[in-house]
């Protein structure tokens, strides 16, 4: 690691976010990239896009993604040494005016003809959080609204880390992820039902615009095999991908063994993949977490 322990922890703790840290050797990111093309290959990219939900559980090339000493010895510098992974998901921002997938919006959430024709039993998409793939109207082109993860996380105790590793190239064009940042200190913020057309959050929410300090937002761009990593309520969103290209991430949510899950109505959560991957869990609020894999 090119930052000391006290570095990542100084800037994480005063930005929110972290960005361009080397994790995959061009052996893995290879690998990784075949093994997720065999995927697309089995299941089509309307599956993919989203639909990969805690196939850390499944594959175990997955698991050593999420398990790699790089992205842990990061997560450890932040959160602490007892750590658990609470989800991971793939996300894939395909080209926005691509042909080659079709879906249906139904309601807030984007439910593709695969998924209604049975998908595999490691599918879970209410969770309220991005969802991709909807065949566009050009005024519908989707991007990601400025919101905190935390509005989606029903996580308390302890903050929610959330890695993005990048199986792809994500720069601006194919719409990479944007933050602004500091803004995790402001605490929760308001959430209102988005007028804009397009927004793939799958309960159409977004911060309102006098609350979001656009003209402060930096791109965090990566090269395939680099990662960043932000917290739970540092604001965020991103453009459409008005490239040719795809943009591929696995999406990894940490929290410290301290954290433990809440009930909300509005939003219920069920945490069915959470493993240890540091240390050891006095707490054991979390199922499965005592398993240390």
């Amino acid at each position: 690691m090119s930052f000391s322990v006290a570095e990542l922890q100084s800037s994480y703790e005063q930005q929110g976010f972290l960005s361009g840290l080397p994790v995959l050797s061009e052996v893995e990111l290879q690998e990784a990239r075949e093994a997720f093309g065999r995927l697309e290959k089995e299941f089509g990219e309307e599956y993919t896009q989203y639909s990969l939900h805690n196939v850390h559980l499944q594959f175990e090339w997955v698991m050593a993604l999420a398990k790699h000493p790089r992205v842990l010895e990061t997560v450890r510098a932040i959160l602490g040494p007892d750590v658990i992974l609470l989800d991971s998901r793939f996300i894939c921002k395909y080209p926005a005016l691509s042909n080659s997938t079709s879906s249906r919006l139904v309601g807030n959430n984007i439910t593709t003809d695969t998924e209604q024709k049975g998908a595999p039993w490691y599918k879970d998409r209410n969770d309220g959080t991005a969802q991709t793939g909807q065949q566009e109207k050009p005024e519908q082109i989707p991007f990601v609204a400025w919101h905190q993860d935390m509005r989606y996380w029903g996580v308390a105790g302890g903050p929610v880390l959330s890695v993005w590793l990048a199986l792809d190239d994500s720069l601006e064009d194919n719409g990479a992820l944007q933050v602004i940042p500091g803004s995790h200190s402001s605490g929760l913020l308001p959430h209102q039902k988005s007028p804009r057309p397009g927004n793939m959050l799958s309960v159409n929410q977004e911060i309102p615009e006098h609350l979001v300090q656009v003209d402060k937002a930096v791109l965090c761009p990566l090269l395939a095999g680099q990662m960043s990593v932000h917290d739970g309520l540092l604001v965020h969103g991103s453009d459409p991908n008005l490239s040719g290209r795809r943009r591929c991430g696995f999406v990894i949510r940490f929290v410290p063994t301290c954290a433990y899950p809440i009930q909300d109505p509005d939003r219920p959560r069920r945490f069915n993949a959470t493993m240890l991957v540091c240390g050891n869990d006095k707490f054991r609020n979390f199922l499965n977490s005592s398993l240390k894999l």
